[in-house]
């Protein structure tokens, strides 16, 4: 299994810290809605600063390796827009203004980057000591994959009254009904006229957000471990790809219509991702691996069909509107 020295993963965690810094300490000093003007531009930063992180793998390492990356990097990319979907769910159930949604997505953000990085810590030792956990991932991720294709055509949203963790939160905290600014708790009087802590709905929210992404991690890291092994591409094309998830939602979440086909190939691109491992020992009996860069334009080729295939099914229903 690859992995980097300590000044490589130095330098990556350097521009997280910068990056999460910049983002809480510059952009959003004040609470404010973003515009979607702000948002395309902030969300073009934080894929561009992704891609070029992938050049440095490139250079420090191999083509191989930067291939790898960049497959992780836009797979979890596509995976995040079911995500975004459910974060919507969430904001309007709880009727979060948009001027605060920023703060929950942030920490948000910031929880993933540890889940991700414990989940992918564990993957990783799990698969070093039973490599043939690698053949489970696959098939987990081609039935996830069929599974995905026969509900293409159920538009039922998810009931969140009904949601286990929210019943819970409401059994066992006080919590208030209304917003109170960006706060996650405030001290106010109970039943019995005792000042005590409750939880806002955008404490809740943010508890729901990120339970949604250890549902999505799920399914995101057994795909991962498809393209590679290398606990540092892993974990580095992840968190790029998340870090400009917050930028991406408020442009996406008022355009996921335009893109309801293309679960249908992300269906498909998880069949193919747990596929490989099968098709490696098929097509490559020499070294039981799939070309990183064939894997890389296939992934790419799948996805641009489906955005393609989408832009025009839905152009008609996105003019008349």
């Amino acid at each position: 299994m690859g992995g980097a020295d300590l000044w490589v993963w130095g330098i990556f965690l350097a521009v997280i810290v910068v990056l999460l810094a910049f983002d809480l300490g510059v952009l959003n000093k004040k609470d404010h809605e973003m515009s979607m003007g702000e948002s395309a531009r902030l969300s073009l930063f934080y894929i561009s600063i992704g891609l070029a992180f992938g050049l440095f793998i490139w250079v420090q390492f191999d083509a191989n390796r930067a291939f790898q990356y960049y497959t992780g990097f836009i797979l979890e990319k596509t995976l995040s827009l079911d995500n975004i979907f459910v974060i919507a769910l969430i904001f309007g159930y709880f009727n979060i203004p948009r001027e605060f949604q920023h703060r929950v997505l942030f920490w948000g953000i910031i929880g993933a980057i540890i889940l991700r990085a414990i989940l992918i810590g564990a993957g990783s030792a799990i698969v070093a000591e039973f490599e043939w956990v690698l053949y489970i991932f696959a098939a987990f991720l081609i039935f996830t994959g069929i599974k995905m294709l026969k509900s293409g055509d159920e538009d039922e949203e998810p009931d969140l009254s009904q949601n286990k963790v929210l019943k819970f939160l409401r059994s066992r905290y006080a919590i208030t009904d209304d917003i109170h600014g960006n706060k996650f708790a405030v001290m106010l009087p109970n039943a019995q006229g005792v000042i005590t802590k409750h939880f806002t709905p955008l404490f809740v929210a943010l508890v729901l957000v990120e339970c949604a992404d250890v549902v999505f991690a799920l399914d995101s890291v057994p795909a991962i471990f498809m393209i590679t092994n290398d606990t540092f591409v892993i974990y580095t094309s992840n968190i790029f790809a998340i870090l400009g998830l917050r930028a991406m939602f408020f442009i996406l979440s008022a355009a996921l219509k335009r893109f309801e086909y293309l679960q249908f190939a992300l269906s498909i691109l998880l069949i193919f991702i747990g596929s490989k491992i099968f098709l490696a020992h098929i097509l490559f009996p020499e070294t039981h691996k799939f070309p990183a860069g064939l894997s890389l334009g296939i992934t790419v080729g799948i996805l641009a069909a489906g955005v393609i295939y989408s832009l025009i099914k839905t152009k008609d229903t996105h003019t008349s509107e």
